[in-house]
């Protein structure tokens, strides 16, 4: 079924602007239109008009490459904003307001490079989860624009993170105790992390994670 699928599939656009690689995108739907945003080596955060096929903002305020973009829900939901978040080799994070063309907020805790950026699938989106090459994950608190945990297990740079669907009942703020478990079985660096959902049917839950590996598995 898969194969048929591909094969019977077609390129439907292509959008052109940036200058080098491009590392992440995203897609939203709001006032009646679709959007793209992209983040690229460049230094560039780019939003696009799918259905006119134009590029419509661009921020350059990122003083590195973009490794990962966002839309906000929390913004989007809460605040009716439309607003894109950005990690960067700046070592920052930040909130991009589209309709006014201004940055929004910047978190720059993190000491490296910030890869993957993941909002949370509950409480409106108002948690992000980020990963760097400083070895630690942040979880951070968007309407306060504070970092409410590191966790600092890691041994290595952290390419890609997610936020689990499903909520503890631990209360407790030691984030040194908050690891629960360790899955090995990759022989080299992980590039992509997905939490399952029902959806997946017998291949997987909310209790399964889904990953992506530079030893081709």
């Amino acid at each position: 079924m898969f194969d048929n699928f591909c094969s019977s599939s077609e390129l439907l656009k292509i959008l052109t602007g940036h200058t080098k690689i491009v590392w992440s995108i995203d897609y939203l739907a709001f006032e009646g239109g679709q959007f793209i945003c992209s983040g690229s080596n460049d230094n560039t955060v780019r939003v696009w008009d799918i259905d006119n096929n134009k590029q419509i903002q661009s921020f350059n305020g990122h003083s590195g490459a973009v490794y990962s973009v966002r839309f906000s829900p929390h913004h989007y939901y809460n605040h009716c904003q439309n607003i894109i978040c950005s990690s960067s080799s700046d070592r920052t994070i930040r909130f991009w307001d589209i309709k006014h063309n201004r940055q929004l907020q910047i978190f720059d805790e993190h000491t490296g490079s910030v890869y993957g950026i993941e909002f949370s699938s509950f409480s409106g989106g108002r948690y992000l989860c980020s990963g760097s090459s400083d070895k630690t994950i942040r979880l951070w608190d968007i309407e306060t624009s504070k970092s409410l945990s590191i966790f600092n297990r890691h041994e290595n740079c952290i390419c890609c993170v997610d936020i689990s669907p499903l909520q503890s009942n631990n209360n407790k703020n030691d984030s040194k105790s908050n690891s629960i478990g360790v899955i090995g079985g990759h022989q080299e660096r992980i590039r992509s992390v997905k939490y399952g959902s029902s959806e997946l049917g017998n291949i997987g839950t909310t209790n399964t994670i889904l990953s992506g590996s530079h030893d081709k598995s």
